[in-house]
Parts: structure tokens; sequence; C-alpha cells
């Protein structure tokens, strides 16, 4: 592939591609939700035993995508991201499948962890192909496209593709069906058309040196950035605080609006289609002025104030108003900016593990955390409101530390990695 080609066609090889398969990789991790019922009918725990054990199945998913982000951002730094995405694929889509033929709750758990696993072990992998082939001026385009978009057009558009399938032809279906998609669709599109960029090793990338050639980086605190890395896993483990806290619970708040099934499942579905909505100029105005830090603290700070107003807030089209246009916002302006500065500002072999780690506690250790804390302040008031004001302040504490992390990062790259993108292109 040429230059010019590869300009051509690596919004479509590298950024739809990747985008198409965390699509459905979000649907694997939705579709036990629709089909709990179905699940507990065949396997046997219904009644007094649905919610423990309803419950055990669906977080199986999150223990072991907690693990597997740690680990998988470190095999960037040996192995080329293509080879572990396509193992990932096949992976989880392998697990999804072979869900549909589970025999009892231990089978069931099991893939479970493995498609959380799987699943973890992909989304680094994503930021180090982007790293590659994306400059700075195009990070937060690649980013929304890739992660932003792969994630909440799931989020949105999931329950209405799913639920007449399950409806139609139950539970086990479902799961041939969304195994079978990764499998026949994903895989053979990953193997033909996904590459890392020319010139970059597959095994053992190496960081070029001016003066000693080739020399294969040694990954150590300073590769992250020293303590400032801390900032922005704070920062994105608030995100996954809010994030997790309000899609956990959302469907239970807009229930008590007194609204008909219909308009709740439209409600409920608001804040994602306005944050669709807000993406396509805050990717915009990210990209033109290059002030991606910025923006993204204003994601969090804003969209913690107004969700932290909820308790002061007892008119039921004025909460759903504050929470459409927080969530709406806040992951418009926060989550596609968010991994351009984290892409932008590390080195190549960096970025698999930096990444891991920042999805890995931001959105595993996150989204438990907020959810046990909505949940016990939900036992303690009788409502969700107390335990969403503490994730806006959560929220806001996140957005002043990435703030701190942008001011005292620097946005150019290191003379190291100048030459390291020199090389690669």
């Amino acid at each position: 592939m040429t230059t010019k080609a590869s300009g051509r066609e690596r919004w479509l090889r590298i950024g739809l591609l990747l985008a198409a398969g965390l699509f459905v990789a979000y649907l694997d991790r939705s579709n036990l939700s629709i089909g709990i019922k179905g699940v507990a009918r065949d396997l046997g725990f219904q009644g007094g035993a649905f919610a423990t054990t309803s419950s055990l199945t669906l977080t199986a998913f999150l223990w072991g995508y907690l693990v597997s982000n740690l680990l998988g951002g470190f095999l960037t730094a040996r192995i080329d991201a293509k080879w572990i995405l396509l193992v990932s694929v096949v992976g989880y889509s392998a697990c999804t499948f072979a869900i549909g033929f589970s025999p009892n709750v231990a089978t069931l758990v099991a893939l479970r962890v493995g498609v959380g696993i799987f699943e973890g072990f992909y989304w680094p992998q994503q930021f180090r192909l982007a790293k590659e082939w994306f400059d700075e001026q195009e990070m937060s385009r690649a980013s929304a496209l890739i992660q932003y978009y792969g994630q909440y057009l799931a989020l949105a558009l999931g329950f209405f593709v799913l639920t007449p399938v399950y409806a139609a032809f139950d539970w086990r279906h479902l799961f041939w069906l969304l195994g079978g998609i990764g499998l026949v669709v994903i895989v053979p599109l990953y193997a033909v058309f996904l590459r890392s960029r020319p010139g970059v090793p597959r095994f053992a990338p190496v960081r070029i040196s001016r003066t000693e050639g080739p020399k294969r980086e040694r990954l150590t605190p300073a590769s992250f950035g020293g303590w400032r890395f801390l900032l922005i896993v704070f920062s994105y483990f608030a995100n996954g605080m809010l994030f997790w806290g309000i899609t956990l619970f959302l469907p239970q708040t807009v229930s008590a609006f007194g609204l008909s099934p219909t308009l709740s499942g439209l409600a409920t579905a608001t804040p994602y289609l306005v944050s669709l909505l807000l993406t396509f100029p805050m990717i915009a105005l990210s990209d033109r002025t290059g002030k991606r830090g910025p923006i993204a603290v204003s994601g969090l700070v804003v969209g913690g104030i107004l969700i932290a107003c909820l308790p002061f807030t007892h008119n039921a089209v004025a909460q759903f108003v504050l929470i459409s246009l927080s969530v709406g916002y806040f992951t418009a302006a926060y989550t596609p900016n968010i991994w351009a500065i984290a892409v932008t500002r590390l080195s190549a072999t960096a970025v698999g593990p930096a990444t891991g780690i920042i999805n890995g506690f931001g959105a595993g250790g996150g989204g438990i955390v907020a959810g046990w804390l909505v949940g016990g302040l939900l036992a303690a008031t009788g409502s969700y409101f107390p335990g969403f004001a503490v994730l806006g302040i959560a929220a806001i504490l996140g957005g002043l530390a990435l703030a701190v992390y942008v001011r005292t990062t620097s946005d150019k790259p290191s003379e190291s990695e100048q030459v390291e993108q020199e090389t690669v292109r």
C-alpha cells in the first residue's frame, strides 16, 4: 500500500473495521441481559434464586475484563496488535457462540468470564493501531470512530436490534447469531484487511535513535509519564463511576417518572442519542483547535455539576433534562478526547499497556465502585439521586485531575517519539 493509498483507505481499513469489531463486542456484552429470563427458565434458577444467580452471571464478564485489560496492554509491547486482535475476536465470539449450548449455570459463568477476558485483551490493541496510522491532528476523529461510535451505537441500538431476535427465537439463538457474526464476518475482515503500518515490526516494537540505531524500549514508570499517569487513571476512574453509575440505574430511574413502557424505552435511550449528536461538533472542535485537554475537562466538570444538581430538582422533566444533558455532553466531550490525549502523549510501545491500565481500572474499577455506591445510598435514602450526586462530585474531581495532567504534560512528542513517527511513515 502506498502512502497516498493509505491516506485514502486507512479510515475504512483501520478505523471502520475496528469500530465494527467493538460494536459486535458490545452487543456480546449486552445480550445476556436481554435473554436472562429465558436463561433462568432453562438453566433452573427462577424464583428465589433468580436475583443472586442472575447477578453472578451478568457480572462474571467484568471480572475477566478487568484483569485482561491490564495484561492485554503489555502484550502490545511484544506482539503485533493485529494478531492479538484476531485471537481476541475469535475468542470472545467462540465463547459467545458456546454460551448458546450451556447446560448449566457453571458453564455459563465460565464462558462469560471467557468473553470478558478476550474482550479485555482486545481493547488496548485498537489504540496501538490508531497510534500507528493516525497523526495527532486526526486522533480525536479516529478515537471517536474506533471507540466512541463502536460503543455508543451498540448501546443506543443494541436493545432495539436484539430484543426482537430474542422474542422470535429465544436466548440460545441470540448467542449463536452474535457469536457467528464475529466468527464469520469480523474475523475474515480483520485477517484480510487489518494490518499494522508498514515499517512497524511485527514482534518486539523498537524505538529508533539517530545515534544508537534500533533499540528496544524498556517500559518503566517514566514511559507512562511518571506520577502524572496516575492523574489520567483517576480521571478515567471518575468517568467510569459517572458513566456506569448512571447507565446501570437509568432504566429504574426513568421508570419512576411514570411513563408508558414505550416512552420509558425512548427516555432511557435519549442520553446516548444526545451524546451521538453532540459528538460531531465536539470532535471537529477538538481536532480544529487542538484543545482536547480543556474540552475533555469540561466534559467531566460540566457533566458532574449537572448530575450533582439532581437532589435539588423535584420536577421529573427537569430531572430527565439534567440526566440527558449530563450524559450526552460529558460522553461527547470527554470520551473521544481522553483517548486522543493518552495516545498522542505516549510512545507506540507504551500505548497498549497504558490504555489497558486506564480502561481496566476506569471501566472495571469505577463501574464496580459506582454500583456499590449508588445501591448503598438507594437502600439508605430510597432515592437514586443522592448516589448520582456523589458520582457528580467524583466526576468534578476527575476533571480537575485531568486539568493538572494536561497542564503538566507536554503536547509535543519527545525527540525519540518524533524519530519513531518519521520511521514508520
